[in-house]
Parts: C-alpha cells; structure tokens; sequence
C-alpha cells in the first residue's frame, strides 16, 4: 500500500495539472511514481524538468536506462527497475544489455566504465577517488558527459527514494531484483 496519496489530473489544477498532462503525453499514461510526486508541485517541476534536461543531453537514452536499472537495483527499488528496464528496452538496449546493466556489467567497454562509476558513486556515497573520474575519461568521457552521468546518478536517486519510501505501487511489467 502506497503510503502518499497517489494524484491525477482530475484531483488537481492548475499548473500541476498542466504538468501531469505533459506526462502524460510523454508516456501515453500517467506512471504513479509522478503522481505521488505530484502532491508537491515543486517536486514535480523539479522531477519533470531534470527527465526533460538530461534527455537532451549529451548522454543518449539507453545508457540513461542502464545507469538508472544498475541504481534501481542497488537500491532495492522496484518501481525504478521496472520502468527503466522497460524505457531501456524502448530506447534500443536488448533485453540481456538491461540484464547486465542491472549487475553494472556490459560488455561494451565505455558502458561499462559508466555504470561502475555510478554504481561506485552511489555505494561510496560520492566519496570517490581521483581513479574514479579518470577511468571515465580514460573511456572516452569528457567533462560534460561525466557531470551528466553524475546528474543521472542523482535522478535516481531522487526517484528510486520517492518510490521506496512511499511506497509507489509498480505500473510497469515486474523485474526481478538482483539477490543481494
């Protein structure tokens, strides 16, 4: 049981109304996790808006998915695991590259060098080494692909906290979590 209400566009106006119709428009539904963020129209906004900025970033939108499923896995979040890995297989990955990705494994190198990354930042709290960001650069990165993996990072984070904490029920086709 979710334990924050979960808000539609009929419960509300205004501009949280207009946000979660541009939601919807983008997905073609509305995915509970943005309605339980909509009970704060800043939350929203926020949430809305980073999706919006990184996908237009310099980062394409598979690796996005597997740095979030490898995120969503270290942090037990369902929710996340499921949709990332259903948006990664949108966004071309095979469903083994979600699989791998979900480990923090690929077997393209550059991919790879992201997710342990990603995964070091989040286990280390960002208390990473100087070792760390080189190995993205040594990869191929430059600097405004490794502040964007950091932005990833820290969507997900922001998203896979919403929806453990409160408990968001799961609208997209179930993933197993890795065992721990």
């Amino acid at each position: 049981m979710n334990r924050i209400p979960l808000v539609t566009p009929a419960d509300t106006t205004g501009e949280r109304q207009q946000l979660l119709a541009q939601i919807h428009g983008a997905f073609g539904a509305t995915p509970n996790m943005f309605k339980a963020v909509a009970n704060s129209t800043a939350a929203l906004k926020s949430m809305w808006g980073s999706f919006g900025a990184l996908g237009g970033g310099v980062i394409d939108a598979k690796l996005g998915e597997q740095i979030a499923v490898a995120i969503a896995d270290r942090n037990a979040c369902d929710y996340c695991l499921a949709a990332h890995t259903a948006l990664g297989r949108k966004a071309g990955a095979s469903s083994e590259e979600m699989s791998a990705a979900q480990a923090g494994q690929s077997t393209d190198p550059k991919t790879a060098a992201a997710l342990r990354f990603a995964i070091a930042v989040v286990s280390n709290r960002a208390q990473i080494d100087d070792e760390d960001v080189e190995a993205l650069r040594i990869a191929g990165f430059n600097d405004e692909a490794i502040v964007e993996i950091m932005a990833h990072v820290a969507l997900n984070l922001f998203t896979n906290y919403v929806n453990v904490a409160f408990q968001v029920p799961v609208d997209f086709p179930a993933v197993k979590l890795r065992a721990k």
